[in-house]
């Protein structure tokens, strides 16, 4: 380890305001002690992707700023000193080809359909360059859209780490432009399958809530008025099945959402529901929010109040949460295609533990645990 390495190891890498929609990576540090070198120095040890040229140029355009007040690159950072860097992604000659399994739904010259799996980011953001499903992308080929940029090949659409299903993936920057229209014409239609707590008020309703960055957790969303800075967010929901479940009590959600949401604290009967959501809008995290919003948060979303699954040695600590369907126009044939995800083995154990009130209900009778296309 090199000398500029040792001194400021123990730096705090602060969370960046998230925004899922801005091409800038965000990079916040509060200083362990004060630093010999020059701020400029410092970034580029901090962010190995960037010449000192580059930094130099970001910290000119005011960039880079320093307790949230741009500085000079000459400048000497102190301890507690809170460092801000606003920076371009890193080139797509940097992004490292990882043999990641895909899933694979359907295929053609045009475009890519994958079945996300869990645990697995869309694309490298915020320090995490590698382990992302573009990663396994470039591994897989070469030819993918950079429409959305060099840093995420034929990136479309994203779902959140713990999400799993469908994907669209764009081969060429023509096939990426006219998908892209459609999603942003919201004529693409998404169905997603939850496992949420409690049931639902009605058996299908339309959820119309405003949402907004969260006041107090920089990481949430939560549900904003409009005059607060909320953006119109539109969900539709359908109960599909309804179960019950005696066994041990689900633990107790690691965040608070503020709702009034029931938490059993021993074994009694529990009541889940499997239900069908379809987006309307694209807010971040807003079917999550949604359902939270409801009194029905999703199974393991800790972050929104749902709590983990235990079940004689059956863990389930993920938000229950998986894109199933999506329908949409091929780019060049113009033909309507509905393609389908099928439920991933941890979604179907859990529902396996639940005992369905309708006895003759499955999920692979019902046909959410088959590979299917339009």
């Amino acid at each position: 380890m090199s000398a500029t390495q040792i001194d400021d190891n123990l730096d705090e890498q602060l969370p960046p305001e998230p925004d899922e929609e801005s091409e800038t990576e965000v990079y916040r540090w509060r200083l362990s002690k004060n630093l010999v070198r020059r701020l400029d120095q410092y970034l580029v040890d901090r962010v190995g992707y960037l010449s000192r040229a580059e930094v130099q140029r970001l910290i000119k355009e005011g960039l880079v700023k320093v307790n949230g007040k741009p500085t000079k690159a000459s400048y000497h950072p102190r301890q507690g000193d809170e460092v801000e860097m606003f920076a371009p992604p890193p080139p797509v000659s940097q992004l490292i080809p990882e043999p990641i399994p895909l899933d694979i739904i359907y295929e053609d010259e045009h475009l890519l359909a994958i079945n996300k799996q869990k645990d697995l980011i869309v694309h490298p953001a915020r320090g995490q360059w590698t382990g992302t499903l573009v990663n396994g992308l470039v591994y897989y080929g070469k030819k993918w859209s950079t429409a959305a940029g060099s840093w995420r090949p034929g990136i479309l659409h994203r779902l959140d780490r713990n999400t799993t299903g469908i994907m669209l993936v764009a081969k060429s920057d023509e096939a990426h432009w006219r998908l892209a229209r459609q999603f942003e014409n919201r004529t693409i239609q998404k169905t997603y399958l939850a496992v949420v707590h409690g049931q639902p008020p009605l058996l299908g309703d339309v959820i119309d809530m405003p949402i907004g960055k969260d006041r107090y957790v920089r990481e949430k969303q939560a549900v904003r008025k409009l005059e607060n800075g909320g953006k119109p967010a539109v969900t539709l929901y359908q109960v599909l099945q309804t179960y019950k479940y005696s066994g041990e009590a689900p633990a107790q959600a690691a965040q608070d959402t503020g709702q009034n949401h029931s938490r059993p604290s021993s074994a009694m009967e529990q009541t889940f529901t499997l239900v069908k959501l379809s987006p309307k809008t694209g807010r971040t995290h807003q079917l999550r929010v949604h359902m939270a919003a409801i009194g029905c948060p999703i199974v393991g979303d800790t972050m929104y109040g749902g709590r983990v699954f235990e079940s004689e040695g059956f863990r389930f600590d993920r938000q229950a949460l998986h894109a199933y369907e999506i329908t949409f126009v091929h780019p060049a044939t113009l033909q309507t295609m509905t393609l389908r995800a099928p439920l991933p083995p941890d979604m179907t154990e859990l529902l396996n533990r639940l005992s369905p009130v309708d006895a003759g209900f499955s999920p692979a009778a019902a046909g959410l645990a088959e590979h299917s296309r339009g």
